[in-house]
Order: structure tokens, then C-alpha cells, then sequence
């Protein structure tokens, strides 16, 4: 009598019996002749399709050059209040230069209780993608650990203009899949009751994106 795993097994080995020599039985070949952005391949209309769609995502989007980085920073945090701030391994040291902040590096003892005392983080990110308007962290240098971005109410991050891809299927091939993701499309928000949005529930209530273009 044959038992169910035996039954199962035969099925599976009827249904591979046609796959091609050379193919990947289970992986057929995957056809990507499709277009892979809807905009043209111009850095400067992909940089500001990503601004357009983080402003309606209503994120604070914000253009700058590199020497001022600092002077934005320390605006930010000053029209925030913020007196405490996040600082994630291998944060760029001249980034924070001109705030005049409490600096709290992150070497793994910052806990969730810490980090909601402290006011703001400041980030870097893996990439950014334009038409779906998302900033993608995976905890490289400057980025730090998930938590860093859950916890504090406010969430600087920086974009280099080189950083930025047109689309999702442009951004895989560049992100490390092993690597912990987080994708962030606008401040953390919800609408769960009533159709009510309600901002910082699950993450950051406020997001000031930084781009550097110049």
C-alpha cells in the first residue's frame, strides 16, 4: 500500500517529467522584456520625480549641496526642538557638526526605552527609488539598526543624487537580499480606524528627506 508521501512524490515526478533539459525543474525562466522605468533616462527628471512623490507621500523634502549639509541638519533639528539625537555606526562625522544637540551613538545599547526619549535620528540609505517616492535603508554604514527609525518621532535622511534609482525593478538588482530592508515611503502613518489617517503609529511621525543634487 503506498503511503501519502509516496503518492505526493509520484504526482511531483509526473509533473516535472516535461521540463526542459537544462532547465531548473520548479525555476522556469522569468521573461523581463518589460519596460523597467516610465521615466526618461535623465538623472535630474529622476531626482525630481522622487522629491514630487515624498512631498504627496507628505514627507519634508529638502535640496541641498554637500557643504550645507551641516547648516540644514542643525536647522532641522533646531525647528524640531530637538535637544537628543540618534547617531548611527559610520554616520559621516561632519554631518552633525553644526547642531547643537546631545549626540547619542548607537554601539547596541541604545534600547527601545533610550530611543524614545531621544527626539530625532540621522541616516544615510542604501538607495531611494523615484516613481513609488520610497527611501530603502538596510542597515549599511550611516543607517544603523531597524530600531534606530522606528522609535525616535523624527527621522532625517540623507539621499546622494547617485543613490537614487527610477524604479523597484532598478533597485533589486542593487540591494543585498540577505540584508535586513526597511522601505520607507513618507512618515509612518495609518488609516486602519474610521479611514482616519493617523501619523507616527508604527514609525516616525515626521520625515525631512534630504537630497544632495549638488
Amino acid at each position: 500500500m503506498s503511503s501519502s508521501r509516496d503518492i505526493v512524490l509520484a504526482r511531483i515526478r509526473s509533473a516535472l517529467t516535461d521540463v526542459p533539459a537544462g532547465e531548473e525543474a520548479g525555476r522556469p525562466p522569468v521573461r523581463r522584456d518589460y519596460r523597467f522605468a516610465h521615466v526618461l533616462d535623465d538623472p535630474k527628471a529622476v531626482l525630481d520625480l522622487l522629491a514630487e512623490n515624498l512631498a504627496d507621500y507628505r514627507a519634508h523634502v529638502h535640496r541641498c549641496t554637500e557643504d550645507a549639509l551641516p547648516g540644514l541638519i542643525a536647522r532641522l533639528l533646531a525647528d524640531r526642538g530637538a535637544r537628543t539625537v540618534a547617531v548611527p555606526p559610520g554616520l559621516p562625522a561632519g554631518w552633525l557638526a553644526a547642531a547643537d544637540v546631545e549626540q547619542r551613538p548607537d554601539d547596541g545599547t541604545l534600547t527601545a526605552h533610550l530611543l524614545d526619549s531621544t527626539d530625532s535620528v540621522v541616516t544615510g540609505c542604501a538607495l531611494a527609488v523615484a516613481e513609488t517616492g520610497t527611501v530603502v535603508l538596510d542597515s549599511g554604514p550611516g543607517q544603523g539598526r531597524r530600531v534606530l527609525t522606528l522609535v525616535p518621532d523624527h527621522h532625517i535622511c540623507v539621499v546622494r543624487a547617485e543613490q537614487v534609482v527610477a524604479s523597484v525593478p532598478q533597485a533589486l538588482p542593487r540591494l543585498d537580499p540577505a540584508r535586513p530592508q526597511t522601505w520607507i515611503s513618507g512618515p509612518s502613518a495609518t488609516s486602519d480606524i474610521e479611514l482616519t489617517r493617523v501619523e507616527g503609529v508604527h514609525g516616525p511621525r515626521t520625515l525631512d528627506v534630504v537630497l544632495l543634487d549638488g
